[in-house]
């Protein structure tokens, strides 16, 4: 099917990219790593969406509205990547559920939900779908009757086809993404961290045990009143207890996605500091170095949770 060059356009288009990501990270890692799950590789996804946007860009002349990141997560809960992917300009995570065994709930029908609302309101001339399934034909071709020009990406398969022959079909436009394209962004997951087979859990002693003292603080000069920040041990309690919590609330595998540390993304380490001030019920803003306690209470406990060690300070 030829491919046209919308960027010849005589009118600037509004337009939507709406990303099935079950579909892309299966394709991509089929093609580029031969693998079957997700938990075999690794995405650079902020880096891709921005790749995406740019590929866009360069094929239609006009606004870009924004992108829809559709994926799932276990009981809704966003991981680590969703969290940090949410966070940048121009994109709305929509996540379903992801079930026992692994399998995503719900996603194609937000995603035919979104094209046909879009459609019907308005909101956009074209949209440029990054998708497989059959089941997104009804919705193109509801979006088609209010006006809506689909343009369907794909992600070149290793033989064969990887997308629904009708949805070729009904699609207006049609193109690939090479996996030459794709491949800076994937890359093989590391190695699982082993766990002992008889795990001993360290005694409060051996947790804090090795780290450097607080460093004192200079006088102030006299007359001048200090303000008194929290004290260390109670900081890196609540980062302690910040971890418990998201480890029995997000779960071991997203936790796990944080590994090997000890630096967090800026997103997560932003979420720690919010969950540590409304523990201790202030703010911890003023005090640089209670934020390196937390962090090291933060990792004790997740350290402690993977038996890779203890103790290990972000400073």
């Amino acid at each position: 099917m030829t491919i046209l060059d919308l960027t010849s356009h005589p009118i600037a288009a509004k337009y939507a990219v709406l990303v099935d990501v079950g579909y892309l990270y299966a394709a991509a890692g089929e093609v580029l790593l031969g693998a079957k799950e997700r938990k075999e590789y690794r995405v650079a996804a902020d880096e891709l969406i921005q790749a995406l946007q740019k590929h866009a860009e360069a094929r239609i002349h006009g606004e870009l509205l924004r992108i829809y990141w559709y994926d799932a997560a276990r009981d809704r809960v966003p991981t680590v990547d969703q969290r940090v992917i949410a966070q940048l300009p121009w994109v709305k995570v929509r996540l379903g559920n992801l079930n026992a065994r692994g399998q995503q709930k719900g996603v194609d029908a937000q995603i035919r939900s979104d094209l046909e609302a879009l459609a019907r309101h308005h909101a956009v001339s074209d949209t440029i779908l990054l998708a497989g399934d059959e089941d997104m034909v009804p919705a193109v071709e509801a979006a088609q009757a209010y006006g809506v020009r689909i343009h369907l990406w794909g992600v070149e398969p290793p033989y064969g086809t990887n997308q629904a022959e009708r949805l070729v079909w009904e699609s207006d436009t049609v193109e690939i993404i090479s996996a030459d394209f794709l491949r800076s962004f994937f890359s093989r997951a590391p190695a699982p961290v082993p766990v002992p087979s008889t795990p001993i859990a360290p005694s409060p002693a051996q947790v804090f045990a090795g780290r450097t003292p607080a460093t004192a603080k200079p006088k102030a000069p006299a007359g001048q009143v200090t303000k008194l920040g929290p004290s260390r041990p109670r900081v890196e309690e609540v980062g302690e207890h910040v971890a418990q919590k998201w480890i029995l609330t997000r779960g071991r595998d997203n936790i796990r996605d944080l590994l090997p540390g000890p630096i967090l993304p800026t997103v997560i380490d932003t979420e720690l500091l919010i969950e540590a001030e409304k523990e201790l019920g202030h703010s911890l803003r003023p005090y640089p170095e209670a934020r390196v306690w937390l962090r090291d209470g933060f990792w004790a406990r997740v350290y402690r949770e993977f038996e890779i060690g203890v103790g290990v300070s972000s400073k």
